[in-house]
Parts: C-alpha cells; structure tokens; sequence
C-alpha cells in the first residue's frame, strides 16, 4: 500500500535511498549488469556500501560483512554488479545541475534591510517590521499590534508612531515594489506610484500608459470598495471619468499583483512525470495504455550477497545482517512489481469506460465510482484510492490527473450519464461564452443547463462556480466598450 501510493518521482526517490542503503539490492544494468569474474592474479573489487541497513545498526555487523566479503573464496564469486565511479559521477552531475533553493522570503528581505542607512534604532524598528512581513509581502497585522508584540525585540519596544515613522522607509527599500505594505490596497497604490516614479524608468511609459496609471491611482485610493464590486459606472459619476477611462485603469491594474512577495520566493512549478502513457491505435480504434516506469531502474537481489548468506562458516551477525538485507529488497521488488500490475488494470478500466472523454472532451466524462472500479478488479476500494492518489496520465488530450477520471454525476433527461466534472466543463462553456455586458444570473446558467439537457439545483451551480474560481455575474459585467460577446 506504501508503494502504490508513491508518485513515479517519490518512487524514484525511495529507490534511490533504498539503493544506496541495501547492500542487497543492486540495479541492473542495460547490458544485463554482469561483470567477467576476477582472474586469479587479480583479486576481487569490493562492492561499494556506504552505511548499514538497519537503522539504528551499531555498524559493527557491517564491518563483518565487508571483512567476509575480502576473504570470500576467489572461485564463489561469480558476476556481481558494482555501483562503478561513472555512476557516481553521473548522479553528482545530476545534483549539481538541480536548481539551488530559493531562500525564504523572511532572509531575503533581512539581507536588503542589511544594507539600509540610518540611526540604530530606526534600523532596529524597521527589522522588527520586516520580521512581521508575510509569505505574501505584506504586514501580517495593524502598527498597533506589532507594536504591542515588539517587548523582546532587538532595539525594542517599539511605539506604534516609530512604526508609522519607519514603515514609509522600508517601503521605500524593499524589492519588488509594494512589500511592505499594510494591505492590498496600498500595495496597489505603492506598485502604481512606482510606475509614475523618474528614476525608476527603464523606459519611459508612454502618455497613454500614464494617464490610465494615473486614473488608476485615483480608483484605488478613492473608490475602492466600488472597484472590488465591479461597480463601474458608479466611479465613473463620482469620479467624472469617462467609462472608457476607467476601463483603461482598470485593465492597467490587472498587471499589478495582489502578492508581491511572491515573485521573490514562488519557484517554478515542478515538473510532472507522468505515470503512464496514453494513445490512440487508429489500426485496431482503440486507445492503449503503457506504463513509463523508466526513471525507475530495473532490480534484483544481489547473487553475491545471497550465496554470502547461505555459506557454511559465517557468524550469527552477519548472517542476520545480510538476510535482512535480502528481505527488505525482495519486499521492494515485489511491491513494485505489484504497484506496476495495479496501476495498469486501473488505467485499463479508465480507457474502456472513459472512451467519449478521449474522443470528445472533457463534457463527456462519465460517472466512474471507485467503488464500482474495485469491484471490477476484485479488490477493496482502498486500493483503487492509493493506485490513483498522485497518478498522472499522458493522454493525446494533454496530462491529466488520474483521480480526475473518478467521479459521480447524474442523468440527463435523455437517459445519459454524465459526471459532475462534466457539467463543471458546460457551465464554465456557457460562462465563456455569455454577453459580458449582460452576464448569465445563476439562475439563468441553471435554466442554460437544462436547455442541454442537465437538471440541477440553482444552489449547486453557485457551488460549482464558486470552486472554479468564476465571480458572481455583476464581477464578470462588463461596461461600456469592454462589452464583448
């Protein structure tokens, strides 16, 4: 069950370290991981071990092991595989060309304040605010409270007034623009004065890009409220500016971002190794399924340590070392070979059952419970969860989480199954596609459901828009020129 939960990169990992511990298991190699046994002038090279299997192990057994390995009779040993220095060197490039961590968004920021001037106890307030900055860049409480947390701080207490005397200076500071900030909004306001600053110009912005900086500036800092509600035309009244305006603003505001620490500690998304390989056969109009278990190395129970376990004339130790070793790498082996076997019976299943989604789309998924997957394979539906859990699939429409194969639904009035990541898919269509200057009320998406056919509850379509992250329809209108079919 461990092991079938494993992604492909958790397994690959796990092997690596269970290689690397047990000098039982080796990898076989492409040209079958053999070796021409030792001449007799020549005596036999050492295996390779760097630790002990067992956690905890004194080492002393170990060093049997190893002192038994030397005086093994010349003639016993037959073709042993040996972890050679090109292995090594490969895995040391490997490391070496894995992208560094990033630091945390708390040390870089202390390594800018390092660099700050001013008197000591301004520069010791402003590090107690740095200190108080969140993953997101901004203050994670008032002045006051910070203030009233700063007793045990270096330089510290602080007043809240030395704060609101300091924070414009370690605003003014930090990078990127808008850290520091007390909230969203004036991290806007922040990000948005930068823009209009002389001596931050790579390149001057043009008249047009300023003036839709500047009118932005003025919606932040004076309607703000309206502009989270999408009330447009109302700023546009109280504001005098035209609805082309204000449009313009509101579209410069959508190059800022709400998290500005974010892009000092946010690393790249890390890359997903698929599971298996989905394609289409056009010979025999079918998809098949492999398996890409290539990252994963081949295995096998060391021979040489095997018949070491076996030999007459070991002590007790040794023998005990080396049949746990043994043990614990017949267990891996068969684990992955049961992990392989599962995985694929599952992946059939989702191919004979999920044909409409491969040749049509996402709007044709059907209801596919675990349930009724567990039963077609005769085995509990616990097992079904962990061949799934973390699985990604390779298909000709893109990669795709397994799990997302696995759901309920309902019937159309036609009498068709259809699952509820299907009717997801309409509803976001039917959003796309509406009038944005006269936006689908949930209850009109209801009604656009069931003219196609899916009968649903009004209160299930707010929840369904509002885990696919779509806003109610007066955040979706759009006013003016912006109004687009």
């Amino acid at each position: 069950m461990e092991v079938l939960q494993m992604s492909q990169t958790q397994l690959q990992e796990r092997v690596e370290q269970e290689l690397e511990r047990n000098v039982a298991l080796e990898q076989i190699e492409p040209d079958g991981g053999q070796v021409a046994a030792p001449s007799s002038e020549d005596p036999p090279d050492e295996v390779p071990v760097e630790r002990p299997l067992s956690v905890g192990e004194s080492g002393e057994d170990f060093e049997r092991a190893r002192t038994f390995e030397r005086e093994f009779d010349e003639s016993s040993w037959h073709r042993v595989t040996r972890r050679n220095d090109d292995d090594r060197n490969t895995k040391m490039e490997m490391l070496a060309s894995a992208p560094a961590r990033r630091e945390r968004l708390s040390e870089q920021l202390r390594q800018q304040w390092d660099f700050a001037e001013g008197t000591p106890s301004m520069l010791a307030a402003g590090k107690w605010l740095v200190d108080c900055i969140d993953d997101d860049g901004l203050l994670n409480a008032d002045l006051a409270t910070i203030a009233a947390q700063s007793a045990n701080a270096q330089g510290g207490p602080f007043t809240e007034a030395t704060l609101a005397e300091v924070l414009p200076l370690v605003q003014q500071h930090l990078e990127p623009v808008g850290v520091g900030a007390r909230d969203i909004r004036e991290s806007l306001l922040l990000q948005l004065q930068s823009k209009l600053d002389v001596d931050r110009w790579v390149q001057p912005p043009s008249t047009e890009d300023r003036a839709a900086i500047g009118d932005a500036i003025v919606m932040v800092r004076d309607h703000y409220d309206d502009l989270l509600e999408n009330r447009l035309p109302r700023i546009a009244q109280q504001s005098g500016f035209t609805l082309e305006r204000v449009d313009a603003a509101k579209e410069r505001l959508r190059r800022l971002t709400t998290s500005p620490g974010r892009d000092l500690v946010d690393d790249d998304p890390l890359r997903v190794m698929p599971d298996a390989m989905i394609e289409y056969d056009a010979e025999h109009d079918r998809y098949v399924g492999a398996l890409c278990d290539g990252p994963v190395p081949p295995l096998r129970v060391s021979k040489s340590y095997s018949e070491m376990a076996d030999r007459e004339g070991i002590d007790a130790g040794t023998r005990t070392f080396l049949q746990e070793g043994i043990r614990s790498a017949t267990w891996l082996i068969d684990a992955i070979t049961q992990r392989r076997s599962t995985l694929m019976r599952v992946v059939q299943v989702v191919l004979d059952r999920q044909r409409d989604w491969f040749d049509q789309g996402p709007g044709h998924l059907k209801p596919l419970p675990m349930t009724e997957v567990a039963d077609t394979l005769g085995v509990h539906v616990a097992t079904v969860s962990r061949a799934v859990s973390g699985k990604w699939l390779q298909t000709p429409r893109g990669l795709v989480q397994l799990r997302k194969f696995f759901s309920g639904g309902t019937e159309t009035e036609d009498g068709e199954s259809v699952s509820w990541e299907a009717i997801r898919t309409m509803l976001q269509e039917e959003v796309d596609a509406e009038d944005k200057a006269h936006p689908f009320s949930d209850e009109a998406l209801t009604g656009r459901l069931k003219l196609r056919g899916v009968t649903i509850a009004r209160r299930t379509v707010v929840k369904y828009r509002e885990q696919m992250g779509i806003p109610p329809a007066r955040r979706r209108r759009k006013h003016g020129g912006g109004a687009t079919r």
